[in-house]
């Protein structure tokens, strides 16, 4: 058998391996007190846009396309959504310090504003959350609206770390 050939039957082999071995996937058991919403109203409008284009990768209750079952792919949709979740995971918001929380919403506005969630590599595949201007307005206003609630309801050294002089 000549190399080429060797080289190729191996990588077949691998490739039909690795089929049998999968991540656990993203769906865990929601603790509904733990949620944004759960202290924060999240209008309808506002929440449809976070689910097809946020919460796959930013809650514990993610959404698999068929492709998900196949590897190398599935890892790194794991990656992907750990790394979200990292970052911002809706389902255990409240869970997190005030600061943690007002400094989230921060980071959505700009985030969403630059065009830099969704990821394209996602909004690649799931083309629905590819968001319009409108929605992009309706996420930012959203959530300078949860920010200036958060400034209402608490002391401004808890959402702020004081500057030092």
């Amino acid at each position: 058998m000549n190399l080429v050939k060797t080289i190729g039957l191996t990588l077949l082999g691998a490739l039909v391996v690795i089929q049998f071995i999968h991540p656990k996937k993203n769906q865990l058991p929601v603790n509904p007190d733990l949620q944004l919403a759960s202290r924060f109203s999240i209008p309808d409008s506002v929440n449809a846009i976070l689910q097809k284009a946020c919460m796959d990768c930013h809650s514990n209750t993610s959404r698999y396309p068929w492709y998900a079952s196949i590897q190398p792919v599935a890892w790194w949709l794991d990656e992907h959504i750990r790394d979200g979740k990292k970052h911002l995971n809706f389902d255990e918001y409240t869970h997190r310090s005030l600061r943690y929380q007002y400094h989230k919403m921060e980071e959505t506005i700009e985030m969403v504003k630059e065009e830099e969630m969704p990821l394209p590599s996602y909004t690649w595949t799931h083309t629905e959350a590819r968001l319009s201007t409108a929605e992009r307005v309706a996420i930012t206003q959203w959530a300078q609206s949860v920010m200036d609630t958060m400034k209402h309801r608490y002391p401004a050294d808890s959402l702020v770390k004081p500057r030092k002089s």
